[in-house]
């Protein structure tokens, strides 16, 4: 029971993070309909970023974390003017192709910089111990980092100008823009800030764990099973399918081989997809 409860714990802190990736996948999917297949080595970005930025610059991982933070967001505006707005009205396999294009140049940029070595980041924050549960501080850190970042976006969305201009656009577009909401501006930015997520989350992981550049598509998959377990299009109950799924990776191992874990979290994907399509929380208007 001690080393159940330890493991439950320690997979709802990694589930907030991984509610974070979750989290710009469906935003991007919310407002403009489009899949976004760079999801994966955008994250290996915000990795790599937050690792260049330790050992190259020599700041703290946590005030990189800040400027890969800013990066994502301007590289996501980028690759909508680039990739997704000439395609943005075009059937979803123009946008599916567009996204997995720059899914490919980024894996093949990357390789060919950083090749497919593991990395990892030296820095530690320590651990404490809560009788049979020991947590390590980046972990926690992490966790903090995403409830902030949740409530962070929350609070963009339904308090400011520009948020309201999102919600306005993924409603309905066309009478957005009779209103005068700029739905291209508005558009690049909610890529951006899908961007941004991705980035930050891949930021956070390479705290606690090694990664490559290839390490983004394992979290692309997870992404997908938490969007459909929050409800595609549903940025805060993305926070809670990552908890779900967190807490599924924590128990799972207790009682099987750890090769089970994608095997059953994609038979809940399946399932989930069966009985109830919009998402345990459903999609947000």
């Amino acid at each position: 029971m001690d080393f159940l409860l330890a493991s439950i714990v320690d997979g709802l802190l990694l589930g907030f993070v991984y509610g974070i990736a979750a989290m710009g996948l469906t935003l991007i999917w919310g407002v403009m309909n489009v899949i976004n297949l760079a999801h994966g080595p955008i994250i290996a970005l915000g990795m790599f970023g937050v690792y260049l930025i330790f050992t190259g610059l020599g700041l703290n991982p946590y005030i990189g974390i800040v400027l890969v933070a800013v990066l994502g967001l301007l590289l996501g505006m980028l690759i909508y003017y680039v990739a997704v707005h000439r395609v943005i009205n075009a059937p979803h396999l123009s946008t599916l192709l567009a996204t997995f294009s720059i899914n490919m140049i980024i894996i093949g940029l990357g390789t060919a910089v950083f090749s497919a070595s593991p990395r990892n980041i030296d820095f530690s924050l320590g651990s404490m111990t809560l009788g049979p549960i020991t947590l390590l501080g980046s972990r926690v850190v992490a966790a903090i980092a995403s409830m902030l970042i949740t409530g962070g976006l929350y609070a963009f969305l339904y308090k400011t100008r520009q948020g309201r201009y999102i919600r306005a656009v993924a409603n309905n577009r066309d009478a957005a823009e009779l209103m005068g909401v700029p739905s291209t501006k508005i558009l690049a930015l909610s890529f951006g800030l899908g961007t941004m997520l991705a980035a930050v989350a891949g930021a956070l992981i390479a705290t606690f764990f090694p990664f490559t550049i290839l390490a983004g598509g394992v979290y692309e998959l997870k992404s997908f099973v938490i969007g459909v377990l929050g409800g595609l299009g549903n940025p805060v109950g993305a926070l809670f399918g990552g908890l779900i799924l967190g807490v599924l990776e924590g128990i799972i191992p207790t009682f099987m081989p750890t090769t089970w874990v994608p095997v059953l979290e994609f038979v809940l994907f399946v399932l989930i997809l069966l009985v109830r399509p919009q998402g345990i929380f459903g999609a947000k208007k």
